[in-house]
């Protein structure tokens, strides 16, 4: 098996793809550390977006930079149950479900605090990741958080069910086999993730159509479109006592019309008001900030982060 190590640097060093066990299932992750240097600082761990085709891939251009401009930080970046490498059971996933993959992960490999850093509508994820771990997350960085609608607003149980339902179906197995073609793969992300067309290249999208190959890859991408993150986490997020920094593209806009009047300074005020040690910022770009924006981002967090690390360290 070929590693999914990012490539084309030569400050960048990635272990070939590793797998742990967890509820029996076979889940993937690699880890990253600047070459020829002792790893410094907080180790970091991403949580990747879920979408047709996404998995830990997203995070290529992320570490890349990451390690380009000196940082030492390691970094482990997980495929979640349902996406790339790690197995695809035929399951509604919920964030609670991918939360407790990670606090495995968490005290089985990782062993050490760490940053949490998390893409989009993930967030419930990382939430959740918080209440059942609160001791092994030093800190948080949200990379372009939900609208604050869809965060606060639970969707009923019956319309996720049938969403579901109707999904997971002949229907929904058609719907996929279309939603993996470049034609929607390029058109969705021009129309809802990707401030610049031009920044939707060849690499993003043959990353995509590599992630979404294996049409079990479906079921994580389902239950995502099916709502069962929707729930209201108002409470959870002010609960959050870590050091909180939420990024926002200076264009962020919301598929969902709960979201589509909110401008981004907007959100990012509920967020600040919620959060108990929580800081924000705007970069350039959109909905996918670590990919179309990658050295804002980059340049963005780095700060955040190695302040965490200082006051950790002391």
């Amino acid at each position: 098996m070929q590693p999914s190590a990012v490539t084309n640097t030569s400050n960048l060093t990635a272990s070939p793809s590793q797998f742990y066990t967890w509820h029996n299932y076979r889940c993937a992750y690699e880890v990253h550390q600047q070459i020829n240097t002792t790893p410094d600082g907080i180790p970091l761990l991403l949580i990747h977006p879920i979408g047709v085709g996404l998995s830990r891939r997203f995070w290529q251009r992320f570490c890349r930079q990451w390690y380009n401009t000196g940082e030492r930080n390691s970094i482990y970046n997980p495929d979640l149950l349902g996406c790339g490498e790690s197995d695809m059971p035929h399951v509604a996933y919920t964030p609670s479900d991918w939360a407790e993959q990670l606090q495995y992960f968490l005290q089985t490999v990782v062993q050490k605090p760490v940053i949490v850093v998390v893409q989009g509508a993930l967030l419930p994820v990382a939430i959740a990741l918080v209440q059942k771990e609160s001791n092994l997350i030093a800190g948080l960085v949200l990379s372009g958080p939900p609208a604050w609608a869809l965060m606060t607003k639970k969707s009923p149980e019956w319309q996720q069910k049938f969403i579901w339902n109707l999904l997971d179906s002949p229907f929904g197995s058609a719907f996929y086999r279309y939603a993996r073609t470049p034609k929607f793969l390029h058109s969705f992300s021009t129309r809802q993730l990707f401030a610049s067309d031009n920044a939707v290249d060849a690499e993003w999208l043959n990353t995509l159509l590599a992630g979404a190959e294996n049409p079990a890859s479906r079921h994580a991408v389902f239950s995502f479109l099916a709502g069962f993150w929707r729930q209201d986490y108002t409470s959870f997020i002010a609960s959050i006592q870590q050091p909180t920094l939420a990024v926002m593209g200076e264009t962020a806009s919301s598929i969902s019309q709960d979201g589509k009047k909110e401008t981004p300074d907007g959100r990012l005020a509920h967020y600040l008001a919620c959060l108990p040690q929580g800081r924000g910022l705007k970069i350039n770009g959109r909905n996918v900030l670590p990919y179309e924006s990658t050295a804002e981002f980059v340049a963005a967090i780095a700060t955040f982060i190695n302040e965490v690390s200082e006051l950790i360290d002391n």
